[in-house]
C-alpha cells in the first residue's frame, strides 16, 4: 500500500469511527439500551426499523460471498446468496404471528412456553455461537483492505475498527445501534452505486446480466440450498430477530417485508461485482470486491472499502447489543434468576467488552469466513418445523428436541465430512450441501411431528378401554 493509499483507507477509518461515535445518541436508560427506546420510551419508528433490518443484515462477509459467487457462477451464485435475504420477510411473518397469537415477547418466551426452559436454553446456546462468529468474520473483512492475514495492518485495523465500533454501540446499546444504521444504510446504498457507476460502463448490461446457466452444477444447488434455509436460517440471528419485538405488529411486518426485498435486490445487485471479474478475466482469489477494485484503481478500491466497512459496522454494533439483551436480560431469565426489570447498563457494557476481545481470536487464527453462512445454517436446520409448524402443538418438549439436536447432528456431520456420498444431490460443489439440507429438513420434519403422533395414538388406544368402563 502506497503512502497515498494509506493515509487516505487509514484516514477514513479514524473520520468513520469519529464521526459514528459523535452522531450516537447516548442511552441513560435500560430500555433505551437493551430495547431501543428513545428517551420518553417511545418504540423505533417504522423507517428507522426498516433501515436498521436493512443495513444490520449486509454483512461484510455476505456482500464479499455475493460478489465470489458471481465471479463463480455469474447471476446465478448472485440469486443463490440474495436468496438469503427473503429469510427477512419470512422471519417477519412468524414473528408477527408469535406475537399475535402467544403474546410472547421474544423467542426465548416463545419458546419456554411450547417446548420448556431446556429448549431454550439449547437455542440461547446456538445464537450465542452465532454471535460469536459475528464478530470476527466482519472485522476480518475490513482488516482485509489494509493488508494480508499476518500482516500487522491487517490486524490494526481490524482491532481499530472493533474499537470504534465498541465505543459508541457502548454509549448507546441498541438505540444507538438502530440510529447509526440509518447513516450507515444511506452511506451503503451511495457506495454501491457508486461501485456500479464504475462496474455497469465497463460491460455489455445484457452479458453482464446473463451470465450464468440455471444448472445444478453452476450454482444451482446452493439457488436451492439457499431456499430450504430461508425457513430456519434467520431464526438463531437476534441481530435480526430482536428487531421483531421493539416495534407495533403490523409496523415490525411491514419493515421486515421492504428491509428484505430491498436486501434481496441491493446483494444481487452487489453480486454484479464478481460477474464482472468473470467477464474480464480478474481473479477473485478469495476477494472478487478487493480483486476489483483494485483492477479498476485507487477510486474504486476506495469505494469497495467504504461499502465493507459501514456494512462491517452495523453489524458488528448489532451483534453487540444482542449479545447484551442475550446474556443480561434473556439468559437470567431462562435461569430465573431475574424478574421481569432490565439490568443496568452497566451489566451489558462489560458483556460487550468482553466479547469485542475475544470474538477476535479466531481472526488471529486464520479462520476462514467463507463457510460461515452454509454451515450455520445447515446446523440450524432443526429450528425450520419449530417455528412453522408450532401451531400444531401446545406443550411438546421433545417435539423441539428431535427436530433441533436431529439437524444441529446433520450439521456437524457435514462439517466432519462423515455424510454418506449417497446423500449428495447432482454433482456440484455444493450437491452434498443441497443433499443434507433437504433430507434434513424431511428428517427434522418427522422428528418434531413425532411426539405429536404417538401422543395422539395413545390417546386413542385409551378411549376404547374408557368406552367399556
Amino acid at each position: 500500500m502506497s503512502i497515498t493509499e494509506a493515509t487516505l483507507f487509514w484516514g477514513f477509518l479514524l473520520v468513520y469511527g469519529a464521526i459514528m461515535y459523535w452522531l450516537s445518541p447516548r442511552s441513560t436508560t435500560a430500555k433505551s439500551f437493551y430495547q431501543g427506546a428513545d428517551d420518553k420510551g417511545n418504540p423505533v419508528g417504522q423507517w428507522s426499523l426498516t433501515a436498521s433490518i436493512f443495513i444490520s443484515w449486509i454483512f461484510a462477509k455476505s456482500v464479499t460471498n455475493a460478489a465470489n459467487l458471481g465471479a463463480a457462477y455469474g447471476v446465478v451464485g448472485g440469486l443463490a446468496y440474495a436468496t438469503y435475504w427473503l429469510s427477512i420477510p419470512v422471519a417477519g411473518y412468524v414473528i408477527y404471528l408469535i406475537r399475535t397469537q402467544t403474546g410472547a415477547t421474544s423467542l426465548q418466551d416463545f419458546l419456554t412456553s411450547r417446548f420448556g426452559r431446556l429448549a431454550a436454553l439449547s437455542f440461547a446456546a446456538a445464537i450465542l455461537i452465532r454471535l460469536y462468529n459475528e464478530v470476527w468474520s466482519n472485522t476480518a473483512v475490513v482488516g482485509g483492505y489494509f493488508g494480508l492475514p499476518g500482516e500487522w495492518q491487517y490486524y490494526a485495523a481490524a482491532m481499530l475498527f472493533t474499537a470504534f465500533t465498541l465505543a459508541y454501540s457502548l454509549k448507546g446499546g441498541l438505540r444507538s445501534s438502530i440510529f447509526t444504521d440509518a447513516i450507515q444504510a444511506v452511506v451503503f446504498v451511495f457506495f454501491v452505486g457508486a461501485v456500479l457507476f464504475l462496474i455497469v460502463p465497463a460491460n455489455d448490461t445484457g452479458t453482464l446480466l446473463t451470465t450464468g446457466e440455471f444448472r445444478l452444477e453452476a450454482g444451482m444447488d446452493l439457488l436451492l440450498v439457499a431456499g430450504l434455509q430461508i425457513f430456519s436460517y434467520p431464526f438463531h440471528d437476534p441481530v435480526l430477530t430482536d428487531r421483531g419485538f421493539v416495534n407495533r405488529e403490523k409496523t415490525m411486518l411491514k419493515s421486515f417485508v421492504v428491509a428484505g426485498l430491498l436486501g434481496f435486490v441491493a446483494v444481487f445487485i452487489f453480486s454484479l461485482v464478481g460477474v464482472h471479474a468473470q467477464l474480464n478475466g480478474i481473479e477473485a482469489m478469495g476477494n472478487a470486491p478487493a480483486a476489483v477494485g483494485q483492477s479498476l484503481g485507487l477510486t474504486a478500491l476506495f469505494f469497495m472499502s467504504v461499502v465493507m466497512m459501514t456494512s462491517a459496522g452495523s453489524t458488528l454494533d448489532s451483534t453487540f447489543t444482542s449479545l447484551a439483551k442475550s446474556l443480561a436480560v434473556d439468559l437470567p431469565r431462562l435461569a430465573r434468576r431475574a424478574a421481569d426489570r432490565l439490568p443496568s447498563l452497566r451489566v451489558g457494557a462489560v458483556v460487550m467488552v468482553v466479547f469485542a476481545i475475544l470474538g477476535n481470536l479466531p481472526m488471529f487464527a486464520g479462520t476462514d469466513i467463507l463457510k460461515a453462512t452454509t454451515i450455520s445454517g445447515t446446523m440450524v436446520m432443526g429450528l425450520a418445523p419449530v417455528f412453522l409448524f408450532y401451531g400444531f402443538t401446545q406443550w411438546s418438549p421433545w417435539s423441539f428436541h428431535l427436530s433441533f439436536w436431529g439437524g444441529l447432528t446433520l450439521g456437524v456431520l457435514l462439517a466432519m465430512g462423515l455424510v454418506p456420498a449417497s446423500w449428495a444431490i447432482g454433482e456440484g460443489k455444493y450437491a452434498m450441501l443441497l443433499g443434507v439440507n433437504a433430507y434434513g429438513f424431511l428428517i427434522c420434519s418427522a422428528g418434531f411431528f413425532l411426539p405429536l403422533v404417538l401422543r395422539r395414538l395413545a390417546g386413542r388406544a385409551v378411549e376404547p378401554s374408557r368406552g367399556t368402563n
